[in-house]
């Protein structure tokens, strides 16, 4: 996944023109356990880089998704709403949680590439 960029909270992004799309990272799902409940954020919601976007609940426990950039929300998948262990099933392909129309370009280019995300997580 080349194209993929990642934060140090363990979500990644994927740009498609000037659309992202943003879900959690295999890591992330490992270590919540199996996922029972997502919560996604409104089509039309407006998010800053950094802002609680939205919560995703395991056997374990709650956690925030965090918007990695900035943007306007275009797409949730709402099929995480009947089948949210699809988020530990496939966490970087048909577990992702929402598109966002980009607001930043810049901010893509604060995150992590694969690299550096694996050797961030090589300090855990």
């Amino acid at each position: 996944m080349s194209g993929t960029r990642y934060t140090k909270e363990h979500e990644w992004v994927r740009v498609e023109g000037d659309t992202a799309t943003i879900g959690i990272t295999a890591y992330a799902a490992e270590q919540l356990g199996d996922v029972v409940f997502v919560e996604l954020p409104e089509v039309g919601r407006k998010v800053m880089k950094g802002e609680g976007a939205a919560v995703v609940e395991s056997v374990k426990a709650a956690s925030d998704v965090y918007a990695p950039i900035s943007g306007e929300v275009v797409e949730t998948n709402s099929s995480l709403a009947d089948e949210p262990g699809t988020v530990n099933q496939a966490p970087e392909g048909g577990g992702w949680f929402m598109k966002l129309k980009i607001a930043n370009r810049n901010e893509i280019d604060e995150l992590l590439d694969e690299a550096g995300y694996r050797d961030f997580l090589g300090t855990l």
